[in-house]
């Protein structure tokens, strides 16, 4: 799309409390109506928030469906989204009302690999059934046999999705000593494989079949969902751990679950769910999983470096530019 006519003190909403810092340079440099409540918008907040506004600054928990991109004033000419995932906004709509979506690529990379690795140490070893058993002060001592898990070292880790995240996990992985295979819509260039330590897998049924150690790292599409099903946790070893801090929607859950519950597979750490924030309460029974509330990216730098992201795409746009992060192709 090229360049548009600049537009002078655009008035910008925000749909959730960000970083004071973010807040604060919004406030100076446009018309912006910070949330101070942080109270989630609804979807009619959302439609008359579309409807007052020259940009929108959604998160990931907003849902912009093509309704009410359809029905839009001319007014809205940005959806300036806070954070890297635009599953939660119809980009075909966007594009078909003429309204530009930027998003904040590459800003979680490194805060969201780290959880994952932390999930990969963190359910095989049993590090969240140990801090129960430390606070419940049941701890009776050392003993050869107490609290028993897997070694991660040596085990073959498949990464679904390798993106920045998902090469982000496999450097991080290679110095725990994992064998690392992945599969990916397009194989990576020799030299970054051999720089990875990791190999292509074109068959993902495969994938899931040989290995330990399975972590997503894929956007939620129409192709994606549900992607780990029932028949895919069929294949999984007796000893697998699923890992999951990408989206929750890439996981059937009741297969999940049912695997879970009989002990079909080693065990799971999660940190994103389908229905968010309405977990599935089976999941709170499972003593074999170690559940997180999707804080994959939450670390102060990472936010306010998000919200900085958000300000300079606005600040572009606003001068007639195109934005450095618009999301070209639905995922970036």
């Amino acid at each position: 799309m090229p360049d548009s006519p600049a537009i002078s003190n655009p008035r910008v909403i925000i749909t959730r409390e960000l970083a004071d810092s973010n807040q604060n340079r919004m406030c100076e440099l446009f018309d912006a109506v910070p949330n101070l409540s942080d109270k989630p918008f609804s979807r009619d907040d959302l439609i008359a928030a579309m409807a007052d506004c020259d940009v929108l600054v959604p998160t990931v928990t907003d849902h912009i469906d093509a309704e009410m991109i359809a029905n839009a004033p001319d007014r809205l000419r940005l959806i300036a989204s806070f954070g890297a995932g635009v599953d939660h906004i119809d980009l075909a709509a966007a594009r078909a009302k003429k309204i530009l979506v930027t998003n904040t690529p590459g800003v979680f990379t490194e805060d969201t690999a780290d959880m994952t690795m932390a999930l990969i140490l963190s359910a095989p070893r049993r590090l969240s059934d140990g801090e129960k058993l430390m606070r419940s002060g049941q701890w009776e001592g050392w003993k050869p046999s107490g609290m028993l898990g897997h070694c991660i070292g040596g085990k073959k880790l498949g990464i679904i999705g390798m993106g920045r995240i998902g090469q982000a996990v496999a450097r991080r992985a290679s110095g725990f000593g994992l064998s690392i295979v992945y599969h990916n819509r397009r194989q990576l260039p020799p030299a970054v494989e051999e720089s990875l330590r990791a190999s292509f897998v074109a068959d993902l049924d495969e994938l899931v079949r040989e290995c330990d150690i399975i972590s997503l790292h894929c956007p939620h599409t129409a192709e994606t969902h549900e992607m780990i099903n029932a028949e895919r946790i069929g294949m999984m070893k007796p000893s697998t751990y699923l890992i999951n801090t990408a989206r929750g929607d890439l996981v059937n859950e009741d297969a999940l679950i049912d695997a879970l519950q009989n002990e079909r597979i080693g065990g799971a750490g999660l940190d994103v769910y389908q229905n968010e924030p309405a977990i599935d309460p089976r999941f709170l029974t499972l003593k074999n999983t170690v559940l997180l509330p999707h804080m994959g990216s939450a670390t102060f730098e990472g936010r306010e470096a998000s919200g900085e992201r958000v300000i300079t795409n606005i600040r572009v746009w606003a001068d007639g530019h195109r934005p450095p992060d618009q999301v070209l192709d639905g995922w970036i």
